[in-house]
């Protein structure tokens, strides 16, 4: 089958997503059937973020040593099982390791794929590495809302993640059986190659809260926006799961469309533009006196969030205090903390004082934020033929 090699990439991106998305738009019913609290299902997820964590730091030799095919197959099949497992698992240290293996080979499948992308942006001279980030959000987008009619229709999670299991899977292997590993440009070999750990230098502190602030936003948007419309106000099936839906088909859009814009515009007045619609967002969700304005709510948080990680990420990049290698891996690293962190806290806070006021907690850090975007460039640089600039790994594509 003639494919293009980047679209066989996108493709990765938004099948890994199909079940991602799936898997989240069941948490209500998962953290039945685990028979947990809301802050013991935070220490269950911590288990994706714990394993993506030290993937990332550590799979590069391996990688390398397996090549872009074999790993692309290992991870995104891997990490599909995993996934769907958790949906037929009713004890929470099981589902814990079936996450935490999961996000091992996550992280594997993410440095894959942000790699061979990087890679082909530097041969075609075009940057990419937004719109396949994009395609994760449209997978999300789309399985969230076709979960939202199947729990509905009352199909249980294990009926819906096993049959989800195996229309992945035959599609995955169709998109990975064509993936060649793609030349790394002539200057990659002579590029500082980045720290186990950087520790953020004062300067990059301020990109690090932004960072930081966008990946809250999202694991507030991901993990917890069904069981919000579940607790807040009993909505039915469907209803509770258009929240996540819209949350990820605004953030796919902006994924997808944002980026001449910030060519366009400054980056600094498109992520403070961002930084206030996530204002907006929260306060919506926090006091929504009706479902709809709830719904409002997580579609400006998943509008809010688009765009601001890969803005953050690429003036790291141009920084010229030292290594851009060095800059990347800091700002990563840093906002790998507030992730891993994020789904106990809100867990934590939604069990003690409502599921309501753990978006409230994040409001006072997005404000925050919206003093630092002065650390943002005021122009765009995009990327020329043979330079890609260095991209995140994060662990939601």
């Amino acid at each position: 089958m003639s494919i293009k090699p980047h679209y066989r990439l996108y493709a990765c991106f938004f099948l890994f997503s199909l079940i991602t998305g799936a898997m989240y738009s069941r948490l209500p019913d998962i953290q039945l059937a685990l028979q947990v609290n809301e802050a013991q299902l935070g220490q269950v997820l911590i288990g994706g973020a714990i394993g993506s964590l030290i993937s990332l730091t550590l799979c590069g030799p391996i990688i390398e040593r397996l090549g872009a095919r074999t790993t692309a197959y290992i991870t995104l099949i891997g990490s599909i099982f995993c996934y769907c497992s958790v949906a037929f698992i009713t004890w929470a240290p099981l589902a814990f390791f079936a996450l935490f293996l999961s996000g091992i080979l996550v992280g594997g499948l993410e440095v894959n794929l942000n790699v061979q992308i990087g890679r082909q942006e530097a041969i075609q001279g075009r940057s990419m590495m937004s719109r396949a980030h994009g395609f994760w959000s449209l997978g999300f987008f789309v399985t969230s809302l076709v979960a939202a009619g199947i729990r509905q229709a009352a199909i249980s999670a294990q009926w819906h993640l096993g049959g989800a299991f195996v229309v992945v899977t035959i599609a995955s292997i169709i998109a990975v059986s064509g993936i060649e590993e793609t030349p790394a440009p002539p200057s990659a070999a002579s590029e500082e190659k980045p720290p186990l750990f950087a520790f953020p230098t004062i300067a990059l502190i301020p990109l690090c809260l932004i960072g930081l602030v966008a990946f809250l936003i999202e694991g507030a948007g991901v993990d917890w926006s069904a069981i919000y419309m579940r607790d807040a106000f009993h909505a039915d099936p469907f209803i509770g799961g258009l929240g996540l839906s819209f949350f990820a088909f605004i953030m796919a859009a902006g994924r997808l469309y944002l980026g001449p814009v910030i060519d366009r515009l400054s980056p600094r007045l498109v992520v403070g533009a961002l930084l206030a619609v996530s204002v907006v967002g929260l306060c919506a969700v926090w006091l929504a006196p009706h479902p709809y304005v709830a719904l409002v709510g997580f579609a400006l948080l998943g509008g809010g969030c688009s765009a601001i990680y890969p803005v953050v990420v690429s003036a790291a990049a141009q920084r010229t205090d030292r290594s851009s290698a060095a800059n990347v891996a800091a700002v990563a690293q840093i906002s790998f903390v507030v992730f891993f962190l994020a789904p106990p806290m809100l867990g934590f806070i939604a069990h003690s004082y409502g599921i309501r006021q753990s978006y409230l907690f994040c409001l006072p850090l997005v404000i925050l934020s919206l003093f630092a975007i002065r650390a943002l460039p005021s122009r765009g640089k995009a990327p020329t033929p043979g330079q890609a600039l260095p991209e995140p790994l994060t662990p939601n594509g």
